[in-house]
């Protein structure tokens, strides 16, 4: 039997996550290489219909466990459901989104099932034997870091949202589908939900923009002026590390090493030295513009394009530049 690559699949509300999709599509990377097959495995209530957009994106096989206990996520009873997919499906890899149900819920399973964990990953792996190479910033983001796990199995990592690329999905692809009945243990469901309050941001996310402008800490007192920049071409509006420390732009608008991993088509740096962790999370645009005073900034070593000058004073002539070209 064929080893196998197993994904958990996040959803909310019946909706799969974008990263999940990612996820699958570095799984079917290291299938391709290594001779595995890719598996998923989804949880929740009533949603028999989300199985198909999973073998579209790239899975050969689907566990499904559609149940009450899993109409919301709750820790110990997603850790008693995907723990028992786990070891119905024996996989030799297996990779969760890092987000906030991901983070939660792998290191439990890790210590479940005896193996290890590596979080946080960059960069996957595999060589012909389906042993995973998991690429990790470490000390600070100053370097990067190579983890296996020889001993144990499964190999188990969480993956940064927007690190990965999706497959094209495919309408005419076939995969199996298999309704997993998990024996559940009602006695060790020590927490309940008594109320579920859904925060409405007024900021579009950044990680699905196609044009990015991010600022940096000299740009904190003209955010007004960035976001009206951003408007006027279709763009949102990013930060870094300072910007959000400083109390000026919320934590899901930074990018970064400690906040969100994003792949514009144009990602404009206003004002934005480079740090490694910063650059972490945004070397994989396809293009970039960077403004700076500092000629010697390191954000300018991964530019297409470099500006050196004050940001605050060049940003009102773009704005004049893109009101003359409209």
């Amino acid at each position: 039997m064929k080893k196998r690559i197993l994904v958990f699949c996040e959803q909310r509300d019946g909706e799969i996550a974008n990263v999940s999709l990612e996820l699958l599509g570095i799984a079917t990377q290291l299938a391709s290489t290594s001779n595995q097959e890719v598996c998923a495995m989804i949880g929740g209530y009533n949603i028999s219909n989300l199985p198909k957009t999973l073998v579209e994106y790239g899975a050969d096989i689907v566990y499904i466990a559609d149940d009450k206990n899993l109409e919301h996520y709750l820790t110990e009873q997603y850790a008693q459901a995907i723990s028992h997919i786990i070891k119905t499906c024996a996989p030799n890899i297996v990779l969760f989104p890092a987000t906030s149900i991901g983070r939660d819920l792998a290191p439990r399973l890790s210590a479940r099932l005896h193996t290890g964990l590596t979080a946080d990953c960059t960069k996957l792996e595999v060589d012909e034997e389906g042993s995973l190479f998991m690429t990790r910033p470490a000390f600070g983001g100053n370097l990067f870091a190579t983890i296996i796990c020889p001993n144990h199995k499964p190999q188990m990592s969480t993956v940064r949202p927007g690190v990965m690329q999706k497959n094209q999905p495919d309408s005419n692809r076939k995969g199996e589908v298999i309704d997993v009945k998990v024996p559940f243990d009602g006695t060790k469901f020590a927490v309940k939900l008594v109320e579920e309050k859904i925060e409405k941001s007024t900021e579009p996310p950044i990680e699905g923009a196609k044009i990015l402008v991010s600022v940096g800490r000299g740009m904190e007192k003209n955010i007004d002026q960035v976001r009206e920049f951003a408007d006027r071409i279709g763009g949102v509006v990013g930060c870094s590390r300072a910007v959000v420390d400083g109390g000026i732009l919320p934590q899901c608008k930074q990018v970064g090493q400690t906040g969100k991993t994003v792949r514009p088509q144009l990602y404009l740096a206003l004002g934005i030295s480079g740090a490694v962790q910063h650059l972490a999370g945004m070397s994989d645009s396809e293009f970039i513009v960077a403004i700076n005073k500092d000629k010697e900034a390191t954000i300018f070593g991964i530019a297409q394009l470099g500006v050196v000058g004050d940001a605050s004073a060049i940003l009102p002539h773009l704005i004049k530049q893109i009101e003359m070209m409209k």
